[in-house]
């Protein structure tokens, strides 16, 4: 049944959880990039999401307290997280005006300065709970996977 997963394809599909993982790239850069080490779009998109979602209740949970340590530690680093809290602030008016589905559509608009990553920040300023972000972050992260599969698949139909 497993087969098809041989130590070359974990590594593809690792490779592909990992790039999801970054801030910025997320899943708008891990499905092309798995398809385009010749993975299916299936597992591409699955190692993708997944990937994407990983740091997600992480970044909820501590990046309060990670900012608060940080604060502490330089008067730079306190003006670059003030900086960040005012850009989610920002973002976050969406979310504060239609709640979850904001919150949905900030994660599943596949553009920088959107995504999971920063879906997660706004609901930690925003200081929503774990239950009611988390929901919306991983429906917007399914809706952006679409988009991104099917511009992949549009792309590389093309060529």
């Amino acid at each position: 049944m497993l087969a098809w997963l041989t130590e070359s394809t974990v590594g593809r599909l690792l490779q592909t959880f990992f790039i999801s993982m970054v801030p910025v790239l997320e899943l708008r850069a891990g499905i092309p990039y798995g398809v385009s080490l010749g993975l299916d779009y299936h597992a591409a998109a699955a190692a993708a999401i997944l990937g994407n979602l990983f740091p997600v209740p992480v970044i909820i949970v501590y990046v309060r307290r990670v900012f608060a340590w940080l604060r502490r530690k330089s008067a730079g680093l306190d003006a670059w997280i003030s900086g960040m809290e005012n850009k989610a602030e920002h973002k976050g008016e969406k979310v504060k005006k239609y709640g979850a589905l904001g919150l949905c559509l900030l994660v599943a608009i596949p553009l920088p300065g959107t995504g999971a990553w920063t879906g997660a920040l706004v609901a930690a300023v925003l200081g929503l709970r774990m239950r009611d972000a988390l929901p919306a972050i991983i429906l917007g992260v399914l809706i952006a996977a679409a988009i991104v599969l099917g511009l992949t698949y549009g792309v590389s139909y093309i060529f």
